[in-house]
């Protein structure tokens, strides 16, 4: 079990401490459903699921990419992979193309739909949060922006080893 650092800065596996940081975790991705899922219905002419958004993440991150490189990073099956990307091709967010680095793999690209419909959420996203800040007192916002810095700072240190975000070990559709 992962251990989180007590308000004394000594580790702690449960008890109270554990329990509030339980509680705090569960209303932000809560808040962040909600708010997230304003600005997609505001964007969506064609929704797609959050699994296949993360897809589409991947994809504008790391591409080309193969079908196996992205099941790995999904840590999904080869055929739920396959159906997924069947799907978002269909939506046209997606292209696939022979690879270069082996005629019996595809590789995986994301498309200028695909690449605007991101663009396009993303704004809407932002514009939601944008509101709800912007109604917060300074002291309020001020607040909220340490104790984010602070989160990013323990995101990174609970970040696996060797891995860090964007470190493109997906990036290669050669690789897999």
């Amino acid at each position: 079990m992962r251990t989180v650092p007590a308000e004394d800065g000594c580790p702690e596996t449960s008890g109270p401490g554990r329990d509030a940081a339980a509680h705090a975790a569960r209303e932000v991705i809560e808040l962040l459903e909600v708010l997230w899922n304003r600005g997609r219905d505001m964007t969506s002419p064609a929704p797609v699921s959050s699994s296949q958004l993360r897809v589409l993440y991947i994809l504008e991150r790391d591409q080309p990419i193969n079908l196996r490189t992205l099941g790995e990073v999904l840590g999904s099956a080869p055929s739920s992979v396959s159906r997924m990307c069947d799907r978002l091709d269909a939506l046209g967010f997606i292209e696939r193309s022979p690879s270069s680095a082996s005629r019996r793999e595809l590789e995986l690209r994301l498309s200028s739909r695909g690449d605007s419909y991101l663009k396009d959420l993303r704004e809407r996203r932002e514009a939601a949060l944008l509101d709800v800040i912007s109604a917060m007192p300074p002291a309020e916002r001020a607040a909220l922006a340490t104790g984010l810095s602070g989160f990013r700072l323990a995101v990174e240190d609970t970040e696996p080893k060797g891995r860090a975000a964007g470190d493109g070990r997906a990036r290669s559709a050669g690789s897999a």
